[in-house]
C-alpha cells in the first residue's frame, strides 16, 4: 500500500499441513507421557520425574494454543507466545519451590523406576524433536514449541543422569539436583520466548497493513 511501511517476516508461522499434523502427534505423544510420568512418579516418589510430567502437561497446553493461532496475524501469535512463555516461567517457579521443600525430604527415590520411565520419555521426546526440527527456526510462536521439545529431551537425559545418581548415593539429593536444574531450564527458555514475543509486538505495521 503507498505511503504504508509495512515490514514482512519472513518467519515460519506454522500455516502447513505438514506441521500442523506433526503438531498433532507431538500434542498426543505429551499427553500420554503426562499420565505415565505423572503416575510413575508419584509411585517412585521423584520430584524430577514429577516436573518432567509438568512440562508435559505444560507442553500439552500450550502446543494446543499454537495451532489455535496459526493463521492470524502476527500480534495475535506473538501473544500467545507471551502466554506461553508466561506460563512456562510459573512452572519453573513452582519446580523450584518443590525442590527447595523436597530438599529437607529424607527419604529416596526409586532409582530403577526413576530410570525406566525416563528413558521411554526420553525415546517420547526424541521422537518429537525429529518431527519439530525443520520448523525450530520460525516466529515467536512456533519457536517455543521447538524450544520446550529441546528441554523436555535435555530434562530426559537429566532424570536418567539423577537415577544413576540416586542408585549410587542412595540418597535423594541427585534427584533434587536434577529438578532444580530443569527449573533453571523453564525459566531460561520462557526469557528467550518472551524476549522475541515482545520484539514481534513492538515491531508491528499500521494497522492498515497486512500483519499476517
Amino acid at each position: 500500500m503507498p505511503g504504508c511501511s509495512c515490514s514482512n517476516n519472513s518467519s515460519f508461522d506454522g500455516t502447513s499441513t505438514a506441521f500442523k499434523r506433526a503438531m498433532w502427534l507431538v500434542i498426543a505423544i505429551n499427553g500420554v507421557m503426562f499420565l505415565v510420568e505423572m503416575i510413575g512418579g508419584h509411585l517412585a516418589e521423584s520430584q524430577a520425574l514429577k516436573a518432567d510430567a509438568l512440562d508435559f502437561l505444560g507442553d500439552t497446553v500450550t502446543y494446543s494454543i499454537t495451532l489455535m493461532v496459526i493463521g492470524m496475524p502476527l500480534a495475535w501469535r506473538a501473544r500467545a507466545a507471551l502466554l506461553k512463555g508466561i506460563s512456562l516461567a510459573g512452572m519453573g517457579l513452582w519446580v523450584f519451590g518443590s525442590t527447595v521443600y523436597h530438599t529437607f525430604y529424607l527419604g529416596s527415590p526409586q532409582a530403577e523406576a526413576m530410570g525406566l520411565i525416563g528413558m521411554l520419555a526420553l525415546a517420547a521426546n526424541l521422537t518429537s524433536v525429529l518431527l519439530l526440527l525443520k520448523y525450530r527456526d520460525g516466529d515467536a510462536n512456533i519457536r517455543s514449541v521447538w524450544l520446550c521439545s529441546r528441554n523436555d529431551a535435555i530434562g530426559n537425559l537429566a532424570v536418567i543422569l539423577a537415577a544413576s545418581g540416586v542408585w549410587a548415593s542412595k540418597t535423594a539429593y541427585p534427584d533434587i539436583l536434577v529438578a532444580g536444574v530443569m527449573s533453571a531450564l523453564f525459566l531460561w527458555s520462557s526469557y528467550q520466548i518472551i524476549r522475541q514475543a515482545l520484539e514481534e509486538l513492538s515491531d508491528q505495521p499500521p494497522p492498515e497493513c497486512d500483519q499476517k
